[in-house]
């Protein structure tokens, strides 16, 4: 049987009861203080407002929370961060404005954030226009290590080669540019700019030599130490002029010997350089990198060889993309034939991937017919003769459809 509430447990009762009467008046009266002194923004709003429980007496501390979050959010949203392509269309406008410097510094910014190929090469030309050749010539070599058939950044490294003094460098990005877009008529002005002044320095050059030349050669006014004097007799006349030819001949001779030597000496100087070149092969990252080193290497098929096989055969559709010529296609052919019979399964590789170069079929397709005979010869005289192991002879009889189609 439950036993019945003493005094003194009634009057326990009482008084939590009252407590509980006063903490929902003070609740009200906190309420009613809130929405008079509510501030109008809204993040404050959100922050300052707390609710208390029915029963517990807690603050609703999600609501809090959902408010700084939303505050937080507000102060790092898109809009208020820097991003690569608003710092670059903002150095497009200091540009436009002649700020060059102002330029530059929005354009570092962009490829800090994300480096592209075209805020390096209009960084370039910023630097092109305050005269920091050099800085501009790195930029544009950057932005063709992330886009190599980026044509601006080829012109403009062209440019800054030229200011530079690199006359042949500034020619050979300028022939380049062309071949990606033959009727760019910028490209093609800058290209005889660069190969008239290279020309003109050659010839130069030349002029000075054959200067120099005559100082070696000048006839010498006296004879035995004695000034050669005037003279009426016939037969002075002759000896002087026996002299003449006697001396004619020693300077004929010595320039002759002076020719040798200046030959000779270039001839080992070229021999060291193309040794150096041999030892130093790196394989090319670009259709750019490949094309200079193999024009380097020009006349020398072993060593057009070791640079053909750093590279990796999978690699060459990445190198050359679009950028693949008909002269080096063949060039690349023909020393894979030198060492086709030794390394059949690397040169077959090599064949193989050539293929998946972007633009092959239409490099083939517009051969000149004297190109495409030299391929059909090759290709039956080399690459599809008896000698040819019968493993390799399917793979061989497609590609052959791909390298030699009919016409």
């Amino acid at each position: 049987m439950a036993r019945a509430p003493n005094k003194h447990g009634r009057d326990q009762a009482l008084d939590f009861q009252g407590f509980l009467s006063d903490l929902q008046d003070w609740e009200l009266s906190l309420k009613d203080k809130d929405k008079k002194m509510r501030p109008q923004d809204s993040h404050q709003e959100k922050l300052k407002t707390r609710d208390l429980g029915t029963s517990s007496g807690n603050y609703d501390y999600s609501r809090n929370l959902d408010s700084i979050n939303t505050m937080s959010s507000s102060f790092t949203s898109e809009d208020s961060l820097p991003d690569a392509a608003s710092e670059k269309e903002l150095g497009n406008e200091y540009f436009k404005q002649k700020k060059f410097k102002e330029a530059i510094d929005c354009y570092s910014r962009s490829i800090a954030l994300s480096p592209s190929a075209v805020a390096y090469a209009n960084r370039a030309m910023a630097y092109i226009k305050i005269k920091s050749f050099r800085e501009a010539e790195d930029d544009c070599t950057e932005a063709l290590n992330l886009d190599d058939r980026y044509i601006k950044a080829y012109s403009r490294r062209s440019m800054a080669r030229k200011e530079l003094g690199k006359l042949k460098e500034s020619i050979e990005d300028a022939e380049f540019a062309l071949r990606l877009e033959p009727q760019n008529q910028e490209i093609k002005k800058q290209y005889t700019e660069a190969k008239s002044l290279y020309e003109k320095k050659a010839s130069g050059a030349r002029k000075n030599s054959v200067q120099e030349m005559q100082k070696v050669g000048k006839l010498d006014t006296k004879v035995n130490g004695q000034s050669i004097q005037p003279v009426s007799s016939s037969a002075q006349i002759t000896e002087m002029t026996a002299v003449q030819d006697h001396t004619k001949r020693n300077n004929t001779t010595r320039k002759q010997e002076v020719k040798a030597s200046v030959q000779e000496l270039a001839s080992r100087a070229a021999s060291r350089v193309k040794a150096v070149a041999a030892e130093k092969i790196t394989p090319p990252n670009s259709a750019y990198q490949f094309e200079v080193s193999w024009r380097g290497l020009a006349g020398d098929n072993a060593r057009q060889t070791s640079l053909l096989k750093a590279i990796s055969p999978n690699a060459l559709p990445q190198i050359f993309k679009n950028a693949l010529t008909v002269p080096i296609l063949l060039d690349i052919i023909k020393c894979v034939a030198t060492f086709f019979i030794e390394e059949i399964d690397l040169a077959v590789n090599y064949l193989e991937n050539l293929t998946r170069v972007p633009r092959f079929d239409t490099l083939i397709m517009f051969l000149s017919s004297s190109d495409n005979a030299d391929l059909v010869k090759i290709w039956y005289e080399v690459f599809d003769n008896e000698a040819t192991p019968i493993e390799y002879a399917e793979k061989l009889d497609n590609l052959h459809t791909k390298y030699c189609p009919k016409r």
